[in-house]
């Protein structure tokens, strides 16, 4: 159970496949597109039940339970080793070839 004012993060379905634009490519149409959004939890509740939240903003949401407590994630991606090789080619080209 997780009680009525944690922090929480839910999903929400904005269109289902077939309202979606016919603009779209074929694999794109063919799926939901969904919306995740955080807030607090309005009714004690349990993952996965279909619940209501009041964001930050002070909107309110409905949408399906994922997460309660949901931690902050961020990545700029894996390591991509082809960077360090241009980091040296530029620095090179701005100023010389400088053991440091």
């Amino acid at each position: 159970m997780i009680d009525k004012g944690t922090y929480v993060r839910i999903r929400k379905t904005v269109f289902k496949p077939e309202e979606r634009s016919n603009n779209l490519p074929e694999e794109t149409k063919k799926v939901p597109f969904k919306m995740w959004i955080k807030g607090y939890l309005l009714e004690d509740s349990d993952l996965f039940d279909i619940v209501t939240i009041k964001t930050i903003t002070g909107r309110l949401e409905t949408g399906r339970l994922k997460e309660a407590k949901p931690p902050y994630k961020h990545s700029y991606g894996d390591f991509i080793p082809e960077i360090l090789t241009l980091r040296d080619i530029i620095k090179n080209d701005l100023f010389g070839d400088r053991d440091e």
